[in-house]
């Protein structure tokens, strides 16, 4: 993809053109992070507020009602249900079980298992279970 960048005279003139064939996920993306900067979450740990930027979540994991953000080396609590996180997160994050969502670029590699299910090892060596219903999802995801 060829990329121009042109110095705008004032602030008011400052725009962003994107042209593409079709509106894929990583298009998305890019709008989103131009309309937005770096997008952020709020979320608690240790009785503290942080403001977590979504390109460091790992997975997201519903336990007894609550929500859990997992990073690379830490996990926090947040406020949101799991379907207001899938609204909230870019399109690199999937449902990848009825309780859990992953960031599929977060994903280092994937092993079908016998029962349909597949295994997924993240950057951080932490192996999640992708549930049989949303395998086809991942596989067409990450392009496999």
């Amino acid at each position: 993809m060829q990329v121009l960048y042109e110095q705008a005279e004032s602030k008011e003139e400052e725009k962003a053109v994107i042209k593409a064939v079709s509106k894929t996920d990583e298009i998305i993306a890019a709008i989103k992070l131009l309309e937005n900067g770096t997008e952020s979450i709020a979320v608690t740990k240790d009785e503290q507020t942080f403001m977590l930027d979504i390109s460091s979540i790992y997975y997201v994991e519903s336990v007894d009602k609550k929500t859990f953000i997992y990073t690379k080396n830490n996990c926090y609590e947040a406020k949101y249900r799991l379907y207001e996180l899938e609204e909230i997160l870019n399109n690199y994050f999937l449902r990848c079980a009825k309780a859990m969502i992953v960031n599929i670029k977060k994903i280092k590699s994937v092993k079908s298992e016998i029962n349909g299910r597949m295994n997924a090892r993240l950057l951080n060596d932490e192996n999640l279970i992708i549930a049989r219903s949303y395998v086809k999802e991942l596989k067409k995801r990450l392009g496999i």
